[in-house]
């Protein structure tokens, strides 16, 4: 799943949206199952408690749900408490996309500073310290890796979730990641089938088209799949996606997609979770709760099993509208029966709550910067003479990511007190820099500075006024910027998670006492 944590309306939840269907009835039962919302508020609301009582299948949890770790573990006691089997699923990829640490960032890095490094088994390892947190928190599925692939710069949500642009080896970090997690007993969700990696669209608000033949999808896009598949991934979501030798339908409609593709070619036996059926790609507008309802029954129509709603309308009236339109799809004839009894049974064993103690924050801290620091690589002569001016240009993130702290100023300046730091718009002037330097190197950080066409002209003109400078990229890394073969020294985090921050921060602490700089 995808949406982030959008600022949303009142629960309408509030005002007790009954089901038209009587609560009672075994059909009414089977629609609850299959679905997985999203919700307002740090503790379980009433309407969400009762209807797990009748059978929802389970819920997703957002940053907007998180205060810490021990808050989380009281809030899915408190589901367990209405079903012992309740779902419980989070969006818990590490690096830039995270829940738990929405306020602070990751504490372990993500997917594209793993494939830096390339060691599987140092996936695993990340993998599995990160489903030891989530197992205490309670939670039975998190909602990754990303299997999807970088195949075009211009690609604007996926990035650095991906492990690379290399089939082969994002294939073999999907599968050490998928047994790191499942060895947690937290099942992984291998996302988003059939790969965002070659669009350029933006699925949470139109709908993106991959130009390819399904020759090339079994050599590139699928190829992670497969191995996330053969390393027994328990789930794998859709994404909102035409492959048009499919068909005009998205993945996540498609039944040539679901049946014929993952679980016919790829031989995926587990449960077919959507990403989010709000999104606008699906619902026809982002949030439109009518094209969701009319989603949600063509979704398991196509083969799909748990339906994830919930991230943009969290609230009783989505369920209510969702449940209501899958039991008039039964009752018209238009969905069979037995699809939603097998639908419910396969979301039902992604239930299994694991039992462990509360995770060390500390050791798992320091594993992520130890990961993260491998993951850090630089170009050209790193060494500052003096504690620099830093300067993070500010972005949009994606809606995936949300609004996560992000800047390496902050951590420079706790390591050497003398940093002064500048947040700042890729409109800022290079002048209103040079002043604020007085004489200091500048360091400049930017997030996917090759997508952003403000970001790279200001790292260039920086060059080209010949301030002392270095170029920190957290996102993924595209060509070096600069003017007239003025090239700033260059330090690639591949990623912007609080270890990884931190891991070029001490790098760059590090170089002020390096030869050619001064103490």
């Amino acid at each position: 799943m995808t949406v982030s944590d959008p600022a949303l309306p009142p629960d309408r939840g509030a005002t007790h949206q009954e089901s038209t269907v009587d609560g009672s009835d075994e059909l009414t039962r089977l629609a609850h199952s299959v679905l997985l919302p999203g919700f307002l508020g740090t503790a379980a609301p009433d309407w969400v408690r009762r209807r797990i009582g009748e059978g929802l299948g389970g819920v997703v949890l957002f940053g907007r749900n998180v205060v810490d770790d021990e808050q989380v573990a009281a809030l899915t006691a408190t589901l367990r408490a209405e079903r012992a089997d309740v779902v419980v699923g989070i969006d818990e990829e590490g690096g830039d996309v995270t829940r738990l640490d929405a306020h602070r960032g990751s504490l372990v890095p993500g997917n594209h500073a793993l494939g830096a490094v390339d060691d599987p088994a140092l996936t695993a390892e990340v993998a599995g310290a990160l489903g030891r947190r989530l197992a205490a928190c309670g939670v039975t599925v998190d909602l990754a890796p990303c299997a999807d692939l970088t195949l075009t710069p211009d690609d604007p949500v996926i990035g650095v979730r991906a492990f690379g642009g290399d089939a082969s080896a994002a294939g073999r970090h999907v599968a050490a990641f998928v047994a790191g997690m499942q060895s947690t007993g937290v099942a992984a969700c291998v996302k988003h089938f059939p790969g965002h990696g070659a669009a350029t669209a933006d699925s949470h608000h139109e709908l993106p088209t991959l130009d390819r033949t399904e020759d090339e999808l079994r050599t590139t896009e699928l190829a992670p799949f497969l191995a996330g598949v053969e390393a027994g991934a328990r789930s794998v979501m859709t994404g909102h996606l035409v492959v048009p030798a499919w068909g005009a339908e998205p993945a996540t409609l498609n039944r040539r997609a679901i049946a014929g593709v993952l679980r016919g070619e790829l031989g995926f036996t587990g449960a077919v979770i959507t990403d989010a059926l709000e999104m606008g790609a699906v619902a026809g507008r982002l949030g439109d709760l009518d094209g969701l309802t009319s989603a949600a029954v063509r979704a398991l129509l196509a083969g799909a099993d748990g339906l994830c709603l919930g991230g943009e309308l969290a609230d009783e009236t989505v369920v209510a509208g969702v449940v209501d339109a899958l039991v008039a799809a039964v009752r018209a004839g238009r969905l069979p029966e037995e699809r939603l009894v097998e639908a419910a049974r396969r979301v039902a064993e992604l239930g299994v709550a694991p039992l462990a103690a509360p995770a060390d924050l500390d050791a798992l801290t320091e594993l992520g910067l130890r990961a993260a620091r491998r993951a850090v690589t630089v170009r050209g002569e790193l060494a500052l003479r003096s504690a620099p001016l830093v300067v993070d240009v500010v972005v949009p993130g994606s809606i995936a990511v949300g609004d996560v702290p992000w800047g390496v100023g902050p951590h420079l300046a706790e390591l050497v007190p003398a940093t002064v730091v500048r947040r700042v718009s890729p409109e800022v002037h290079p002048d209103e820099i040079r002043a604020a330097a007085d004489g200091r190197p500048v360091v400049v950080v930017t997030r996917d500075a090759h997508r952003h066409p403000g970001t790279r002209d200001l790292v260039a003109r920086l060059a080209r006024i010949g301030l002392d400078l270095v170029h920190v990229e957290t996102g993924v890394p595209g060509q070096d910027q600069g003017h007239d073969g003025r090239r700033p020294a260059r330090v690639d985090t591949h990623g912007g998670s609080l270890v990884s921050l931190r891991a070029a921060a001490e790098l760059l602490a590090a170089s002020i006492a390096a030869p050619g700089g001064q103490g």
